[in-house]
């Protein structure tokens, strides 16, 4: 899945770590990533944790994506930042999944994510 995600690799998203119903994501912020305030841009920050929402909620073999999901921004991130993504699943029900996302620059938390997702047998996965 990693090599077939060409979103998350132009971002500079990194899988570091991965297994059952859990991922950890690192990316870099640097001058693509970054506002008009000279920040890091939300939708970054967004598809980050999305994308360790992508991992765990397809770690368990079958197919997943996204039914929804929501973020809190808790502080802003500075161009030269390295953030960490890690996804917890929380709940698992039928082929409906609940994840839990925190972005992490350091010790500090710079955003809180919960992901839904769906999992789709019949699709096809990444090749």
């Amino acid at each position: 899945m990693e090599r077939a995600d060409a979103a998350a690799r132009t971002a500079g998203v990194q899988l570091i770590d991965v297994g059952p119903g859990r991922a950890r994501v690192g990316m870099t912020v640097d001058e693509r990533h970054v506002n008009g305030h000279g920040i890091c841009h939300g939708g970054y920050v967004f598809l980050l944790a999305d994308a360790a929402l992508a991992y765990a909620s397809n770690s368990h073999g079958t197919s997943a994506v996204a039914a929804g999901a929501d973020i809190v921004f808790l502080r802003p991130v500075a161009s030269g930042t390295q953030l960490v993504a890690e996804a917890v699943e929380r709940a698992m029900t039928g082929r409906s999944g609940l994840y839990d996302v925190t972005v992490r620059a350091g010790e500090e938390t710079v955003a809180e994510f919960r992901g839904r997702t769906r999992q789709v047998p019949g699709l096809a996965p990444p090749t």
